[in-house]
């Protein structure tokens, strides 16, 4: 069983009624190709009310008008200036629900994305201050030193992927992985409380 603190400025929801989660989308942009993996990550602002300084996966919010491909996309090259041509192209790898204890939640798709020969970062200096390639174990190891913030779903999910030697072996296995709604939960009040990930 995984337990993690919630996310800065989570609030839990004291009403006792869950709200229902906002649709959301989140790419893995990868590159590395047959030889290694690394994977684009970007560092919220820290004056965000939510998950504040937190290092993420470029994504956010579906708009009413769109599906979560296409929020994908815009998601990538709004926040870190990566244009990804398909939205076919992208790959489902996880599907994260926030707990119904938290008053904000998401029903979130992360998709893998591979980024296109030579792509070059360029951040919107407002939402994200920062974005850097990392490799997998090197991201887990600067959240467990505590020199990266990083909320849950992307400790876990970065879990996940860092088995993997290379971005086309990542590729390969998500395109045949059946993807499962992922439902943490919230244990214990106040400054006490842990989000909770059965095995």
């Amino acid at each position: 069983m995984a337990q993690h603190g919630p996310e800065p400025g989570t609030i839990l929801n004291e009403s006792g009624v869950a709200t229902t989660p906002r649709q959301a989308a989140t790419v893995l942009v990868v590159r590395g190709g047959a030889r290694r993996l690394e994977v684009l990550m970007a560092r919220r602002t820290p004056k965000a009310r939510f998950m504040g300084g937190a290092w993420v996966f470029p994504g956010g919010a579906v708009d009413a008008d769109e599906d979560h491909r296409t929020a994908a996309l815009r998601e990538v090259a709004e926040e870190v200036g990566i244009t990804l041509p398909d939205p076919a192209a992208l790959v489902p790898l996880a599907r994260w629900i926030t707990p119904p204890e938290v008053s904000i939640r998401f029903d979130t798709w992360f998709f893998i994305g591979v980024a296109p020969e030579g792509a070059e970062i360029v951040i919107d200096g407002q939402e994200i201050v920062d974005a850097r390639w990392f490799e997998p174990s090197r991201a887990l190891e600067g959240a467990e030193a505590g020199e990266l913030l990083m909320v849950f779903p992307t400790i876990k999910t970065l879990e996940q992927v860092a088995r993997f030697g290379s971005a086309d072996e990542l590729v390969r296995w998500a395109s045949t992985h059946e993807v499962k709604p992922v439902q943490p939960r919230v244990e214990g009040q106040g400054e006490t409380a842990r989000i909770v990930l059965d095995d």
